[in-house]
């Protein structure tokens, strides 16, 4: 969800600490904010500083901008009365936080009351609260029909122990698994996070940990837990997540995938989506399906055919049994399937026939040779060779690339993400502080190289066609997103970068290679990975004639490379990258088949 002024949000705990935080990053965001707090001065005293940074997107409206609601939450009748006050006030709830929260005045054991006064209390406000507002927020967005986002305050006292605080500790334990609990309602449009900050330097904090501070690296910035929440309500992958934050690791999401490992199992309803750690259900078949190329073509689906075939065991000594659980789709299936690169070899293309289809895939290991020693039964691992497109894929050893879970992002980061890599780090040999310019930044190596440009510390300049597309690319970080469907690429790059580009990621060809040449720095380099303007469908590439490249390339001592296929064994390290995919299922492929390539 995209934080933007005329959204609505109401903050349980508002008043102070996190949740005071979050009402004034909110506002400055033009969020409308409603602040629920028991305490009635300081809840007042927010309000009044929200007001002040929501006013400037707002004037002239017949609602306050902010609005304070005396509530104890651990009151239902309260509580719903405020719920109802918001949704009356602003037509609807975008995003509702539940922070508030106390600590333990006596300890459990020295409790001589019926606890309603101490522990028993704890629990009504951190925990039994914080399900009643979930469950309102929810009735509330349903009932609005719109998406919305819930995130509810959690501790890391609720994944590690507490000894200080054992009812604080449970209460927060429940939040989590209470929230982690609620993944489904995505489905409905509604994201249910919980954030789980180490300590962060409030009133309740100081109370509960005193010099045990020091020991685990001080208190953790208020800035990186609004960075957290604002990570949550925009990224639409996350629901039911927990995001941990500490001095140590920053934002981290829990559990890691070493405690996921311990306990997550597929089950026949979830196979396709669930992490595989163990070989428990992997049950290897007489036989399975695959697609190969039967007759080459242009027309993907006429060359292609699903094709039965056993499963032969045991294994070769030094080779792998992979179950495929995803695919990675790509333009060169297409001349692969019409032969293109099999032409010059000396030999009949078609005797060659037929060939398994597809370039990469990731899955789960199911079997292994006599001498495969570093791998394991159960491991999730991707694949850069060909036979991507089949249920099981027999490869030697080598091949093997073991990555942390079989999940589809990762086959971005195969072709195209290693594409982008080694071509900006070893072919066009990317330092910081350079002008890199990325042509057909959208598509999937694209977004890879503004990336990694970014991160290496340079100003990137992306062009592309669309405003969608230019919003992803400003998302990513692009300093200059150039759409060429309302802009002229050669008269921006010459007015605002008179100097040149010192790095050209380049994909296009044709017309856009003309640009990007003549817009090149003195000493800058031009890499070239494709050329999409000039590709004729079943006739290859249509060659052009770059008359006088020699001499422009000798005027400013300029050098222009060719990107090459990634090798096999190098796997890229930026598993922080965002990324997008096109996928197969390995057991989809007659749906895929089904559509013209």
């Amino acid at each position: 969800m995209e934080l933007k002024p005329g959204l609505s949000a109401l903050v349980t705990g508002g008043a102070s600490g996190i949740g005071k935080a979050l009402c004034l990053a909110l506002a400055k965001k033009g969020v409308f904010v409603t602040i629920v707090d028991f305490s009635e001065e300081k809840g007042k005293e927010v309000a009044g500083l929200a007001e002040k940074e929501c006013a400037e997107f707002h004037s002239g409206l017949e609602f306050p901008v902010v609005m304070f609601i005396r509530c104890d939450v651990s009151n239902t009748g309260e509580l719903k009365a405020a719920f109802e006050k918001h949704f009356v006030t602003y037509g609807g709830l975008d995003i509702c936080i539940n922070s508030a929260g106390i600590g333990e005045i006596v300890p459990f054991h020295n409790d001589r009351t019926d606890g309603s006064k101490s522990w028993r209390h704890v629990v009504n406000v951190n925990l039994a609260a914080v399900i009643d507002c979930t469950r309102l927020a929810i009735q509330a967005m349903q009932t609005d029909q719109k998406p919305g986002v819930i995130i509810n305050l959690g501790s890391s006292s609720g994944l590690y122990p507490m000894y200080t605080g054992p009812i604080y500790s449970a209460t927060k334990g429940g939040v989590v698994m209470f929230t982690r609990s609620l993944a489904r309602f995505k489905h409905q449009g509604i994201r249910i996070n919980v954030l789980c900050p180490e300590y962060v330097q409030t009133d309740l904090a100081e109370k509960a940990v005193g010099s045990f501070i020091d020991r685990v690296g001080g208190y953790v910035p208020m800035e990186l837990v609004v960075e957290g929440a604002f990570e949550l309500i925009r990224d639409e992958s996350k629901a039911g997540s927990c995001l941990w934050i500490t001095n140590r690791r920053g934002l981290e999401y829990w559990p890691t995938p070493a405690e996921e490992a311990k306990y997550l199992l597929r089950s026949s309803k979830t196979r396709k989506k669930s992490l595989v750690t163990v070989p428990m259900d992997l049950q290897i078949p007489h036989s399975f399906e695959k697609v190969v190329v039967h007759m080459l073509s242009h027309n993907f689906r006429s060359a292609t055919r699903i094709v039965r075939t056993e499963l032969r065991l045991p294994l070769k000594a030094d080779h792998v049994l992979l179950k495929v659980i995803h695919a990675g789709v790509n333009a060169s299936d297409v001349n692969f399937s019409s032969g293109r690169y099999f032409s010059g070899n000396g030999k009949d293309i078609t005797s060659l026939l037929p060939l398994d289809s597809g370039f990469e895939a990731v899955g789960i290991i199911a079997a292994i040779g006599d001498a495969v020693r570093n791998l394991k039964i159960g491991m999730p691992a991707a694949i850069m060779t060909f036979g991507g497109y089949a249920e099981f894929v027999m490869v030697p050893s080598k091949h093997i690339l073991p990555v942390a879970k079989p999940d589809p992002e990762v086959l971005a980061m195969l072709t195209s993400g290693l594409t982008a890599s080694i071509a900006l780090e070893k072919a066009a040999q990317m330092e910081s502080g350079k002008v890199v310019l990325v042509t057909a930044a959208a598509g999937a190596t694209g977004q890879f190289a503004v990336q990694l440009a970014k991160l290496a510390g340079n100003t990137v300049i992306a062009t592309c066609g669309g405003y969608v597309k230019a919003k992803l690319l400003k998302d990513l970080g692009v300093d200059r997103v150039i759409d060429y469907k309302v802009e002229d690429i050669k008269a921006v790059l010459k007015k605002e970068f008179p100097k040149g580009t010192d790095i050209v990621y380049e994909s296009v060809g044709g017309e856009m290679f003309d640009i990007c040449l003549n817009a090149l720095a003195v000493y800058g380099r031009l890499v070239v990975i494709g050329m999409i303007s000039q590709y004729q469908g079943e006739h290859g590439w249509k060659p052009r004639n770059y008359t006088g490249i020699c001499e422009k390339l000798l005027a400013k001592s300029q050098t222009v490379p060719k990107g090459q296929q990634p090798h096999m064994r190098r796997i890229l390290s930026y598993m922080h990258l965002q990324t997008s995919h096109r996928e197969v299922g390995a057991d989809c492929m007659g749906g895929f088949l089904g559509r013209e390539a």
